[in-house]
């Protein structure tokens, strides 16, 4: 299957619109794996293992396992899911951009490397920073539009003067990926859940791409608002949670209090019709 029809299988298989985070930080494991970061795998497996039938996608930020030289155990990881949950979609999150063969090396490492099923990829470099993404059929990829870090606002919230009606640049952003960019229908765009206003005027723009938003539970995104704006039939979403989840309890019922924390959050993101 295509990277869309898992997400379509599973979030109707799962009933879901949560993705979980795998931002792993050992020094926040439980004491019965300590600090260590050889246990970054033992770690993430255990919240796979616990949330797998309640997520529509899992997304491993690789630089919390690059900083740890744990790459292997990324690719294990990856391993693992595809054991556990054959079809949860798999999204690295890496935000690379760049050009040429550089992007063609990044291509390599997220979908042959690591297996992953979409990436999140940086747009400001131009549509051939993406196009070698674009090469591996049925792959998404995932573009920065409206992310949730205050300083967002410095370029994205900015009018273009020499664009009809003088767009802001996320808007823009969105029109590319909407449109021209987005030959192959492989294309998907990154949201923030603190800014539920835009994330409606991005779905009115792009109304049928999958958008990735990230910042429910922790960073402060309210689930429902974030639902309304967002969700339409046959216009996928998928709500990433990541703290909130991995470190629900930091004693031994790590993995217990994740799952608990995972259905809570799947409640809340249901659509309402």
């Amino acid at each position: 299957m295509t990277f869309l029809e898992q997400l379509a299988h599973a979030s109707q298989a799962q009933q879901s619109l949560l993705c979980v985070g795998l931002d792993p930080e050992p020094r926040k494991f439980p004491p019965s794996l300590g600090t260590d970061a050889a246990h970054i795998y033992d770690f993430c497996a255990a919240i796979v293992d616990a949330t797998h039938d309640l997520v529509c996608a899992f997304k491993p930020q690789i630089a919390y396992f690059a900083a740890h030289r744990a790459e292997a155990q990324l690719e294990r990881l990856v391993a693992h899911m595809r054991r556990t949950a054959p079809h949860v979609p798999v999204i690295l999150d890496a935000k690379r951009g760049d050009i040429g063969s550089t992007a063609e090396q990044y291509a390599i490492e997220a979908f042959e490397r690591y297996g992953a099923d979409a990436v999140t990829l940086s747009p400001f470099m131009g549509f051939d920073s993406l196009a070698p993404y674009l090469k591996y059929h049925g792959k998404g990829a995932f573009l920065l539009c409206r992310t949730s870090n205050p300083g967002g606002d410095d370029l994205q919230n900015q009018r273009l003067a020499d664009q009809p009606g003088q767009p802001r640049l996320f808007e823009h952003i969105a029109d590319l990926a909407q449109g021209p960019w987005n030959l192959n229908g492989q294309l998907g765009l990154v949201v923030g859940a603190t800014y539920p206003e835009e994330i409606a005027r991005v779905r009115e723009i792009a109304p049928h791409l999958p958008l990735l938003i990230p910042g429910v539970g922790t960073q402060g995104g309210d689930a429902k608002a974030t639902v309304k704006a967002g969700w339409r039939v046959n216009s996928p979403i998928i709500v990433n949670a990541s703290r909130a989840v991995l470190y629900a309890s930091q004693g031994a019922d790590f993995a217990d209090a994740a799952r608990i924390a995972a259905q809570a959050l799947r409640s809340q993101l249901q659509p309402v019709s």
